[in-house]
């Protein structure tokens, strides 16, 4: 079985595919590939988008999506307890915006 199933709140089963489900994947559908090699390729693959991300990169997928990070700007907010405005330092956020070909595919 690929990834853990986790119970959804509407009912039924969410599956979950981890890291080493990825790894399982290349190694099952590439055939050439130790195990060992497959690891190291979903390794490079995954420290190479983090690099490109924390360059403040944008990442364009064909056929997947894009993965952007985004600045938000400091701003006041409002603790919802109390009331009382509060300072929200600066930060970014990484976004991905899955491509029409991925929506279709998950909307069948």
């Amino acid at each position: 079985m690929v990834g853990m199933s986790r119970a959804c709140p509407t009912g039924g089963l969410r599956k979950e595919m981890t890291k080493a489900d990825i790894i399982e994947q290349v190694y099952e559908k590439l055939g050439a590939l130790s195990k060992k090699e497959s690891a190291e390729i979903v390794e490079v693959v995954f420290e190479t988008i983090k690099a490109t991300l924390e360059r403040g990169d944008k990442i364009k997928i064909s056929g997947f999506g894009n993965f952007v990070v985004r600045e938000k700007k400091e701003r006041t907010g409002r603790n919802p307890q109390t009331g009382e405005e509060i300072r929200i330092h600066p930060r970014k956020v990484l976004t991905f915006k899955p491509s029409q070909v991925l929506k279709n595919a998950i909307n069948g």
